[in-house]
């Protein structure tokens, strides 16, 4: 799948569409600023692989702070033959930008 622009997340979220968000950032960074996804660290996203199961042909949006991690975090995902990872372009940097005005 492409990967989604923060303008399209935003809107699915608001509409209550049932998306899995992962947030691939430290803890410390998702304290400060989150939207409320699933804190999963990009270095142990490895380890939560099973727990992530259901998800495999369903859409999973991945974000970090600029675009980088979570773009690393969807290249794991599809090794290992998750179908629908995304990852949110910009990320938490774009996502502030757009909507923290």
């Amino acid at each position: 799948m492409p990967d989604i622009t923060v303008q399209e997340l935003k809107k699915r979220l608001d509409a209550g569409e049932d998306i899995l968000v992962i947030d691939v950032r430290q803890p410390a960074e998702y304290e400060i600023y989150n939207i409320g996804a699933k804190l999963i660290p990009l270095g142990e996203l490895p380890r939560h692989l099973d727990d992530l199961e259901e998800y495999k042909d369903k859409e999973v949006v991945l974000h970090c702070r600029s675009g980088a991690r979570s773009a690393a975090a969807k290249q794991i995902l599809l090794s290992k033959g998750f179908e629908n990872p995304r990852n949110l372009l910009g990320g938490m940097m774009e996502w502030s930008a757009t909507f923290d005005k």
